[in-house]
């Protein structure tokens, strides 16, 4: 490699130890290392900024604020209220079986929504319910983390690392639900199994407390049914286009920006009030990211490491693709899955094209989407959903410590990734 390669490495590598650790906030690491790229030439403004191949993923970033938008319509509505306070009473009380109702929610809002999103509108819900049935909340926040990362990974838009894939890789949102989406219902099964195991012996069911949860109201939750039923007509169409991309040939990008529009142009919320819920430290963090790993394309070092990652396997796809997915669950639990996501995929879209072109290579992208996904659930720092629910779980005065979780995360993430495993052989390996 030449000396601005290994400049390049280095630079990579600062700003991951950054993020790694949390030393300093992982948007300022990820813009740093970006900025430090421009800076030696590792990469140039046309490169960062208008590469399809080394620059920002514009896909991705709209994408995600069109998403961003809609959800934060839909918070107004208080429909999130009202799904947990429903799934309480339909539960009767009944600590475990409001955790399974819990899980699938989350699990199956995270299919339709982007998980940190689930997380950050469930959980606050979450607190109330406990407290009411003087259940404790930790058991039920780790099991809604860990269900929006398995259920997250179902669909194109559900889980950030599948969206960088999707778009690095060509895949449309049907070939996540095809490929992805069974396998999901299956791991979300065992999951709600996990954690009748892990939690659910220890519940204790209070006949009054539960009493009192069903006289609460759910329908009182609901605050603007008009913006309700406007914001889940977009959303369907939303859902709907994105089924129909080979019909219809919009990129999911140009269908969430078109329905983030549509609704804040129909309905009464302010434009100011939309913006406001976009996430936009981790627009910002996706960006500088891109450019960073776009440094490391730029330079060779990508074009280098996928030489290597194919000479050894082999050229066999079979130990690629297995390789791929128990490696992306060991190294999305030490780092954030995103990330390392980011950094792979150019890798994975060279490994493609040496071991068989998108057709059998194509469970390449499926290995690293599954192991990614899983491997986010095995430690705190695993995924980012899981680092929002424990500084919400920090606010309220419950912390849940990084061993706490892990050592229930390690057993689902291995759990699930060998699961998937013979899967992944059975389906397109043999």
């Amino acid at each position: 490699m030449t000396v601005l390669s290994w400049l390049a490495v280095a630079v990579f590598l600062a700003s991951y130890a950054l993020i790694a650790t949390e030393k300093v906030h992982r948007v300022a690491a990820a813009l740093g290392g970006a900025g430090v790229m421009l800076l030696i030439h590792a990469t140039g403004a046309e490169s960062a900024f208008f590469s399809e191949h080394s620059g920002i993923d514009w896909n991705v970033i709209f994408l995600l604020t069109g998403m961003m938008i809609i959800v934060g319509v839909l918070k107004e509505t208080g429909v999130f209220e009202y799904l947990a306070i429903w799934a309480a009473k339909r539960a009767r009380g009944r600590p475990f079986r409001l955790m399974v109702l819990l899980v699938i929610i989350t699990a199956s809002a995270s299919a339709l929504l982007d998980n940190v999103t689930t997380v950050l509108l469930i959980a606050p819900v979450t607190f109330l319910v406990c407290e009411r049935l003087a259940v404790p909340v930790v058991p039920f926040l780790i099991a809604e983390v860990m269900a929006s990362n398995i259920g997250g990974a179902a669909t194109l838009v559900g889980d950030p690392p599948n969206i960088i894939i999707a778009s690095r890789g060509g895949l449309s949102f049907n070939d996540f639900l095809i490929h992805m989406a069974p396998m999901v219902i299956v791991l979300v099964a065992v999951f709600i199994g996990l954690c009748w195991l892990m939690f659910g012996r220890r519940f204790r069911y209070d006949a009054e407390r539960a009493a009192e949860v069903m006289v609460l109201q759910e329908r009182e939750a609901i605050t603007d049914r008009r913006l309700l039923w406007q914001s889940l007509t977009v959303l369907a169409l939303v859902m709907a286009a994105f089924v129909l991309h080979p019909v219809l040939h919009y990129e999911p990008s140009v269908v969430a920006v078109l329905g983030a529009g549509i609704l804040v142009a129909a309905t009464k919320v302010t434009t100011e009030q939309a913006i406001a819920e976009v996430e936009w430290p981790t627009l910002v963090f996706f960006a500088g990211l891109f450019v960073m790993v776009g440094g490391l394309v730029e330079t060779g070092v990508i074009g280098q490491l996928s030489t290597a990652a194919v000479q050894a396997t082999g050229g066999r796809l079979e130990t690629a693709a297995l390789g791929l997915l128990g490696g992306s669950a060991v190294l999305s639990a030490v780092v954030d899955n995103i990330p390392y996501v980011a950094t792979m995929s150019p890798i994975v879209e060279e490994l493609v094209r040496a071991v068989g072109g998108d057709g059998p290579g194509q469970v390449l992208w499926w290995a690293l989407a599954f192991g990614a996904d899983l491997g986010g659930n095995a430690t705190a720092v695993g995924a980012a959903a899981n680092v929002v629910v424990l500084g919400i779980a920090a606010r309220n005065g419950v912390p849940i410590s990084f061993w706490h979780f892990t050592k229930y995360g390690l057993i689902v993430t291995v759990v699930t990734v060998g699961l998937v495993a013979p899967y992944l052989w059975v389906r397109y390996l043999m």
